[in-house]
């Protein structure tokens, strides 16, 4: 009856483990939670870092609710159950010549567990994933399934959208999609004071844009990926297989089991980063924006006003150096559009997105909390699913429609079914 996450930093011990096999199944797992006083917590790919899943009463794991069930070509639409993750439904649409229209840089993940916790992907022009729901059933804190949409149970879908698991258990997602593209990928180091001081050109002048800081380093690594009509090429399989297999996992797997041996080192690793050179391509959008993660980490990251991304960046590097850390992660920055989504991490703003990793096994508060302390200058919001030791009373004047959200979640678990400690913690009290 053991659970833990991806990277081995939650874990529990659940009363009851149910893996449901259908929507009914899974209202009748809540129902018998309910009626045995037991609070239910719902585990999808189990990729996120904060003990949001973590529960000794019920556990529904969501493995064997993975199914597709339906495909609209024509409205470009497609609804799937909780458990199916992204990499699955990748594959679907790629048959149907469809698409999602942005993604995170891992596929790991549940569309539940994604939308949940506001995962996003990077784009100025583009929002996060949970601005693609349409629609969604949700098993509410009785054991009831409301169905949602912008006309069904509008309060509902608005908020439960970005839900942080507190409103109840997804059942099905619609997600409105596009046609399948292609995209233009060119990866290249540069100086970083460079990107940060035409931060605004790189950002709007392409349709998706990141870079990766290297600690200990002046240099970024730079993303940049925009949409082409132009057929996949440019990269071998070879190619693939070097740049994200042997380099991006294998030898910076071995890097970092080097740096756990001997942190002093990392400096002196770090500046081998940035030698990959300039590396161009076209490949599907699904294939460029996920790539394989084999070596784990643990990770925080926030949302700040887009214009601050240059000063908490540079706060971040200055931390660094004054207090002589030893970091061997880059630090990841990425950019969205603002949605109006109550909880999302981009609600009624513009966003620029700072993460900051550590290797498994290595400590991190020092470095965390040190980081969420810049970020706290800029109204910074932590993604819900990665590490931070925020409150609810230090969040909520961060979000405008807090009160909102919290006036549905009263109304559909108003004894708290879904609540847990981490919940209590950064939501309040059910």
């Amino acid at each position: 009856m053991a659970w833990k996450n991806w990277a081995g930093n939650q874990r529990c011990e659940p009363a009851e483990v149910v893996h449901p096999t259908s929507e009914s199944e899974l209202a009748a797992a809540v129902k018998q939670a309910v009626a045995a006083g037991r609070r239910v917590k719902v585990v999808g790919s189990g990729h996120s870092f904060t003990d949001c899943a973590v529960t000794d009463g019920t556990q529904i794991v969501l493995d064997k609710y993975n199914r597709v069930t339906s495909v609209d070509t024509g409205a470009q639409t497609v609804t799937a159950q909780a458990g199916t993750t992204i990499a699955e439904l990748n594959k679907i649409l790629a048959a149907y010549r469809m698409a999602m229209p942005n993604l995170g840089d891992i596929a790991y993940q549940t569309i539940s567990g994604a939308i949940s916790t506001a995962t996003h992907g990077t784009g100025a022009k583009l929002s996060g994933i949970a601005a693609q729901v349409i629609g969604l059933d949700i098993v509410t804190g009785d054991g009831s399934i409301v169905t949602c949409s912008p006309n069904e149970e509008r309060d509902l879908w608005e908020v439960a959208r970005v839900g942080v698991g507190a409103l109840g258990a997804l059942s099905t997602v619609t997600l409105q999609c596009v046609p399948a593209f292609n995209l233009r990928a060119v990866e290249e180091p540069l100086r970083v004071d460079d990107v940060l001081a035409n931060i605004d050109e790189h950002v709007d002048g392409n349709d998706h844009f990141e870079f990766f800081w290297v600690p200990h380093t002046r240099w970024a690594l730079t993303k940049t990926n925009n949409r082409t009509d132009e057929p996949a090429g440019g990269r071998t399989r070879w190619g693939y297989v070097r740049d994200k297999i042997l380099l991006e996992n294998l030898a910076f797997g071995a890097v970092t089991k080097a740096s756990l041996l001997r942190p002093s080192a990392i400096p002196r690793l770090s500046r081998l980063m940035p030698s990959s050179g300039r590396t161009e391509y076209v490949e599907s959008s699904a294939r460029i924006f996920a790539s394989p993660r084999w070596v784990k980490f643990y990770e925080m990251e926030y949302a700040v006003p887009r214009a601050a991304v240059p000063d908490a960046l540079n706060g971040i590097r200055a931390l660094i150096d004054e207090r002589g850390l030893k970091i061997g992660f880059p630090v990841e920055v990425r950019f969205t559009a603002a949605d109006d989504i109550p909880l999302s991490t981009a609600s009624g703003r513009d966003t620029g997105y700072l993460a900051v990793h550590v290797a498994k096994g290595l400590p991190y508060e020092e470095y965390f909390s040190g980081v969420e302390t810049i970020m706290d200058r800029f109204e910074g919001r932590p993604h819900w699913g990665k590490l931070h030791f925020q409150t609810a009373a230090t969040l909520a004047p961060r979000y405008p429609d807090w009160d909102r959200f919290q006036a549905v979640r009263r109304r559909v678990d108003p004894t708290g079914t879904f609540a847990n400690a981490y919940t209590d913690r950064v939501l309040g009290s059910a």
